[in-house]
């Protein structure tokens, strides 16, 4: 392993460990703090972390289920990679789900959602946020459009690929100028969302995410 050294966990009575060790590697894969490619010690992720072996071993087979994991026969677990094939599925996906819930957010929103939406956008453009404040305003500002659309199982669905989502947004975000650019894609959908184009809050939504997988892919390859 790299110089990198995870943080020690906090133990939760209400969580059992090996969810808590799961949801601290999870973290640090979509995070970047290990890498793809990168063996997965037991011993050492277990020194890392503050606690035995047995819980990073179940949290591993866990990952390795939901596919941030790989395991090699003799050699042991790694960091899954991701292929062209996996960004271009993903990416194409979301681009639909995010393009149908603008629309429907700009049918159906509320005064005071639009509010919500531009308070976050206000905010990052009167500071100078942090790369972690950047991805949580983009995770809270499409959580936001989610909403307003009113479609709970296209809320849901949007839910169930946020891992691989996050896992793509630190990296096409932590591009320099990139979170400047996301914001003013914001700006954008808001202004369709309020004003009710319909038609617009999908192009540019899709536009929106057409441009994260350009970045994303640029600085992948």
């Amino acid at each position: 392993m790299s110089e990198r050294r995870l943080i020690p966990v906090a133990l939760d009575g209400y969580k059992p460990l090996r969810e808590i060790v799961f949801d601290a590697l999870r973290e640090a894969i979509i995070g970047g703090d290990l890498s793809p490619g990168e063996r997965l010690m037991e011993v050492q992720l277990a020194d890392e972390l503050g606690v035995s072996r047995t819980p990073v071993r179940e949290a591993i087979r866990k990952l390795e289920l939901e596919g941030f994991v790989i395991m090699v026969p003799r050699k042991g677990a790694y960091v899954a990679g991701v292929s062209l094939k996996d960004v271009a599925d993903v990416f194409e996906v979301r681009s639909a789900l995010e393009s149908l819930a603008a629309g429907l957010a700009a049918e159906r929103v509320s005064d005071e959602e639009i509010e919500q939406m531009e308070r976050l956008v206000y905010w990052a453009e009167d500071k100078d946020p942090s790369l972690e404040q950047i991805l949580q305003m983009d995770i809270n500002f499409h959580a936001l459009v989610y909403k307003a659309s009113r479609n709970q199982w296209l809320a849901q669905i949007l839910e169930n690929l946020r891992e691989q989502i996050q896992r793509f947004r630190s990296t096409s975000l932590a591009v320099p100028g990139r979170g400047k650019e996301a914001l003013l894609e914001h700006r954008s959908i808001i202004e369709a969302i309020a004003s009710h184009q319909v038609a617009e809050a999908q192009e540019l939504a899709a536009a929106h995410i057409a441009e994260a997988e350009s970045v994303f892919l640029r600085h992948m390859v």
